[in-house]
Formats: structure tokens, C-alpha cells, sequence
């Protein structure tokens, strides 16, 4: 079989679009699936990756409810802004500043 490149290239250019048109609709649902009340929603992995800490660690800040979740079908959240509160008030500057003992 053999197709002209310009029918070629027109083939491929319609294929880009849908492509296009599918990128912006999965998207807009993950944008959908991802806020509430107008505020972002992390998953367990963004809030794993954010504060850099074991799943373990995660659901017992979870079962002490020192975090808020939410279960949406079955999947946890978090708000961001719940997140970051969690942070100022949990994690504290890692510098710290400490003398040898020959230095006094």
C-alpha cells in the first residue's frame, strides 16, 4: 500500500487534534477531580513526595488526626491548604546550629 506524504501528513494532523482534544478534556477532568470548594487536593502520593516521608508515617498523622483527609470513591485526599498548615506547624527549620567541643 501506498499513500501520497501530503495524504500522509493530513492523516497525521487530524490524529494530533483528536490527541489534542483528549489531552484538554483529561485535563480539565483531573482539574475537576482535584479541587473542592475551589481548593487544590493532594493524593497520598503528592502529600508522600511533598513532605518526603514513608505511607506509614502518612496514615498515622492520619489515625492521630494531626492531618485532615478526605475519602472521595474510595481515595484519599488532602487539602493543600490543610498540607501546608501541617507543615508550619509540625516541621520546623532543619538548621541547626551546634558547637564541637573544642570550639569551647
Amino acid at each position: 500500500m501506498y499513500i501520497e506524504r501530503t495524504e500522509f501528513v493530513a492523516w497525521m494532523e487530524r490524529i494530533m487534534e483528536r490527541f489534542d482534544i483528549l489531552k484538554e478534556s483529561i485535563a480539565k477532568k483531573h482539574l475537576q477531580n482535584t479541587e473542592i470548594d475551589g481548593q487544590q487536593l493532594l493524593d497520598n502520593q503528592d502529600v508522600l513526595m511533598l513532605l518526603k516521608i514513608s505511607s506509614r508515617s502518612l496514615q498515622r498523622y492520619r489515625s492521630d488526626k494531626k492531618l485532615p483527609y478526605y475519602t472521595i470513591s474510595g481515595k484519599l485526599y488532602y487539602k493543600k491548604s490543610d498540607v501546608d498548615q501541617f507543615i508550619r506547624s509540625n516541621f520546623h527549620s532543619g538548621v541547626r546550629i551546634t558547637q564541637k567541643d573544642d570550639d569551647k
